[in-house]
């Protein structure tokens, strides 16, 4: 789906304004369990007002969950041998629906995998149910399966093998341009998309699996000003959701830029330029807050 940047007849993107919906569930003492994806899923469908749709009511803007891994249910949800908990990451990926560009795409993923010095361990077809989608969110809706990725030389801590992973699909988007990632992580997982907030839970019939937990469930509703609805755009993404706009964005965009030269760190392997722009072009105001975010906290500095 094309995203207009640029003023088109009476529309002009700067005056936009967000009024999205937003809630966190967690356990405070950190016990997972499938109670808690469930009133996330519950506090999302209250947010549904707060949510946007268009001519078809069955289009959304935008909605999904952020949780923990389930390591039981993936483990017992796929034919090969996954490393224990933490020592592996995975995310669900936005594939091309075309069989044969999506064959070609996943072989390219293995290939710069290896360059890493991580290994695919396998694949897994996230199963969904699009009956209830509008025809706009159908045409032009990802083929969606899960990543399971490892390190050959097993680092020593989980932050070690998230860097790993962060520089992967930084690197895997900027090659790939039909590939996206919602998250890739050894911790969390995010299940979002081109919805309203009630289609979440049916659309993604992992959500509603009783061996899904987890102690903390970060939801979203979206109503897209300054970007035009699309699955990639959809929140949450890999640490926040976001409720509002940024008055500064334009400033901190080129700033982020103008740094990039200067940038450096002996914790995030490889050539940084592999990961740059950091900034991805054309994306919402929260999702290139995100971005930054997560590149600070990657280099050691604390949320």
């Amino acid at each position: 789906m094309d995203l207009p940047t640029q003023a088109k007849g009476l529309y002009r993107p700067e005056f936009e304004h967000d009024a999205c919906g937003v809630a966190f569930v967690v356990d405070m003492h950190g016990r997972r369990s499938h109670d808690i994806v469930e009133m996330g899923l519950q506090a999302l469908c209250n947010l549904e007002h707060r949510g946007a749709s268009g001519a078809e009511a069955n289009t959304g803007d935008g909605a999904g969950i952020l949780l923990q891994i389930p390591d039981l249910f993936y483990r017992e949800s796929v034919n090969f041998d996954l490393p224990e908990p933490g020592r592996y990451a995975t995310g669900i990926a936005f594939l091309p629906q075309d069989r044969s560009e999506r064959a070609a795409t996943t072989e390219q993923i293995a290939a710069v995998a290896a360059s890493q010095e991580m290994e695919v361990a396998g694949w897994r077809e996230v199963p969904v149910n699009a009956d209830d989608l509008g025809a706009s969110a159908v045409g032009v809706m990802p083929y969606m399966a899960q990543m399971f990725v490892t390190c050959s030389d097993a680092p020593s801590d989980a932050m070690a093998l998230e860097r790993r992973a962060f520089v992967l699909r930084k690197s895997l988007e900027r090659s790939l341009p039909n590939l996206y990632f919602p998250s890739l992580s050894c911790r969390t997982i995010v299940y979002k998309g081109m919805l309203t907030a009630p289609q979440v839970r049916p659309f993604f019939s992992d959500l509603a699996d009783e061996r899904v937990d987890s102690a903390l469930a970060l939801v979203h509703s979206r109503f897209s000003t300054n970007t035009f609805p699309s699955w990639p755009l959809a929140h949450p993404y890999r640490y926040v959701a976001h409720n509002g706009e940024i008055n500064t964005l334009a400033g901190n965009r080129n700033w982020m830029r103008a740094r990039e030269a200067l940038l450096s760190s002996d914790l995030i392997p490889g050539d940084l330029e592999q990961i740059f722009p950091i900034i991805t072009p054309g994306a919402s105001d929260a999702a290139r807050f995100d971005e930054v975010l997560e590149l600070l906290h990657r280099a050691c500095r604390p949320l």
